[in-house]
């Protein structure tokens, strides 16, 4: 099918009137509470779901804040007998007792139904293309049946289960089967299924719908439809996003590094043995945390948002560990047993940030120590160092001089970029120490240049598809603002990166999926990358062009960054969406970082959160302005 005419009829359907819908749930919901069996008049129901008589299977699914779902499935000859099949099994649950069933605003109600089928070879499946064997998580489901029963994977399951991929979600199918017996290994589960006669697997299809109140919402990939652009939107949940990062402070100024929706958890998928009393954190996202909570206070002048802010940099100066260069003193973050370049720069960055916010000098000699050291660690040549001390080096001391291979195998993509950034923060607002800022901008036209010059020769293999620098482009934007500065080798940087960005991004109907508009890709028939961290670029690439007389392009790129925005806002956790969080009293006004995977991180939140305020502050000003 044509992707336009396919769009279109799917934003057709959710612009219907579902109040037959809505009716139909709060019916449910009160034969839940007395036991009583419905009795149809849903005619207009029924003409939604267009029920086909011993082939619509349905689910209702029962959320409530604490408790694991329970969820109860069936297709019998009539729409009528199928849900009171449901109903009456669902009432037999060990735990239902402990839903408050009556209150719609402690349990939300899940009602999903199969709306087609089709039979594919599972092992021919893919996920990198847009046809018939595609499996789309979160938008295609899975049933197997055994000759016998057949079992299910949902759509929305994807979202209630955390999942991102293919294989996770046979394997959720897999191990409710005889197979889930047989073996633990999911590689084995798979292989057992190829080996199975008289199977048949089917890639499925649904609608689904959740109550909301006294009111019910159609989902899309298990989650609300954001159609459009909008400012208010987008003010709210930078702000919301913001407020949650100050909800969830630790004493010490730390934010809650990461935190697992779906299983009400603050273990890190990438550093799972750590114990709960000692949780993996990161110093550079946590600069970013802090830096989301200067721009609330910039846009909203309100005090808790800078105290919070600063309470989150005083824990940063506990990072800081003081050295000589020449003969002066310079600091270096060190945290997690290494001082990374990074660590450094980020730091920097949000105490410019606080000092242009505010007016205090507070951290004047850790803004002129971070800007030392940062410069200490530039070869001659320009290129920065990605590591001061790192455990497999040099026994872990300083790395006062690196050779060629160490200072390779430890270089970051990113790190310079975050240098670049801090240090023209410096040069363009620091005032009290005009020699450093002399040697700040001596030092940083030839680091500009090799890293916009030399890094593309000497770590081709760093560069991929889809540009991800954003740092280097916020940088060179910044740069642009001292007068002389910025050349045309570094806006040509800037502009082309933004350019592939907006090429390698989803339009309106070149996907089957509606909410893929304004999400990137690395090769056309990804799954998209709802990308707050490569929109900080992106913004940064329209605000470069407004300085610099591109008008067209700056115009070209702000739609652009809409369209990114629209699509970001699903990865926001409103009241609406959060329904089958463990615990959506904690994860609401969180971001997260894919459509489906229940995740959040410090950065997940503060990428899009500082994305969407630069991009308000397009159109908007700020209430307090430099």
């Amino acid at each position: 099918m044509d992707f336009k005419i396919q769009n279109d009829n799917t934003r057709e359907f959710f612009k219907q009137d579902f109040t037959p819908i809505e009716n139909f749930l709060l019916a449910i919901r009160k034969s839940l509470v007395d036991g009583s069996d419905i009795v149809f008049n849903f005619e207009s129901t029924e003409k939604i779901i267009n029920f086909v008589p011993n082939q619509t299977f349905l689910y209702i699914t029962l959320f409530q804040s604490g408790l694991k779902r329970i969820r109860y499935g069936s297709k019998r000859e009539t729409l009528e007998k199928t849900i009171n099949r449901c109903i009456s099994q669902l009432r037999k649950a060990k735990s239902f007792k402990d839903f408050n069933i009556a209150d719609p605003k402690k349990c939300r109600i899940l009602f999903e139904y199969v709306i087609s089928k089709r039979e594919v070879p599972y092992k021919k499946i893919q996920q990198n293309k847009f046809n018939s064997l595609r499996f789309e998580i979160g938008i295609d489901g899975i049933e197997i049946n055994d000759g016998y029963n057949s079992y299910y994977f949902m759509p929305t399951d994807a979202v209630v289960e955390s999942h991102m991929g293919f294989k996770t979600a046979l394997n959720s199918v897999l191990r409710r089967t005889v197979l889930g017996k047989v073996s633990n290994k999911i590689s084995e589960r798979f292989k057992l299924l190829g080996e199975q006669e008289g199977w048949k697997f089917y890639l499925i299809n649904t609608r689904a719908f959740v109550t909301y109140n006294d009111k019910c919402l159609p989902l899309y990939r298990g989650n609300i439809i954001y159609n459009k652009f909008d400012y208010d939107v987008l003010l709210d949940q930078f702000i919301k996003g913001s407020n949650w990062q100050i909800d969830n402070m630790q004493d010490d100024g730390r934010f809650l590094y990461y935190y697992d929706c779906c299983e009400d958890s603050t273990k890190d998928h990438e550093h799972p043995l750590r114990p709960e009393n000692d949780r993996y954190y990161n110093d550079l996202r946590h600069c970013g945390g802090a830096i989301t909570l200067i721009r609330a206070y910039s846009q909203t002048g309100e005090e808790r948002y800078i105290k919070a802010a600063k309470r989150a940099l005083d824990f940063t100066v506990t990072t800081a560990k003081e050295h000589l260069v020449d003969g002066e003193i310079a600091y270096h973050a060190y945290y997690n047993q290494k001082s990374k370049l990074g660590g450094a720069g980020m730091a920097l960055v949000a105490m410019m940030q606080y000092r242009i916010a505010t007016g205090e000098k507070i951290y004047d000699q850790y803004i002129e120590g971070f800007t030392r050291h940062i410069l200490s660690r530039m070869t001659p040549e320009g290129e920065f160092m990605g590591y001061y001390i790192h455990p497999s080096y040099n026994k872990g001391q300083p790395l006062i001089e690196m050779s060629d291979k160490a200072r390779m195998e430890t270089f970051s993509f990113y790190y310079p970029g975050e240098a670049l950034l801090g240090l023209g923060l410096f040069a363009n607002h620091y005032e009290d120490n005009d020699k450093l800022k002399e040697k700040v901008v001596i030092k940083t036209r030839k680091a500009m240049d090799w890293i916009v010059d030399e890094r593309p020769k000497k770590y081709s293999h760093l560069f991929t598809a889809l540009p991800s620098d954003a740092w280097l482009m916020q940088a060179i934007e910044e740069w642009a603002d001292y007068p002389g500065f910025v050349k045309e080798n570094h806006l040509n940087f800037v502009f082309c990166d933004a350019k592939t960005m907006m090429q390698k991004t989803y339009k309106r109907d070149d996907s089957p999926y509606i909410d893929y508009e304004g999400g990137m890709y690395y090769e056309y028939g990804d799954h998209y990358y709802p990308d707050g961290a490569r929109c900080e670029g992106l913004i940064a690439a329209y605000y470069l062009a407004r300085k610099t007389g591109h008008k067209e392009l700056a115009n070209e790129i702000l739609e652009a960054c809409k369209k990114a925005a629209t699509c970001q806002f699903h990865l926001f956790n409103c009241e609406k969406s959060n329904y089958s969080h463990r615990r959506p009293e904690k994860s609401l006004n969180s971001i997260r970082f894919k459509a489906t995977r229940q995740w959040v991180r410090v950065d997940s939140i503060q990428h899009v959160a500082c994305f969407f305020i630069r991009l308000y502050w397009s159109e908007n000003k700020p209430k307090l302005t430099k």
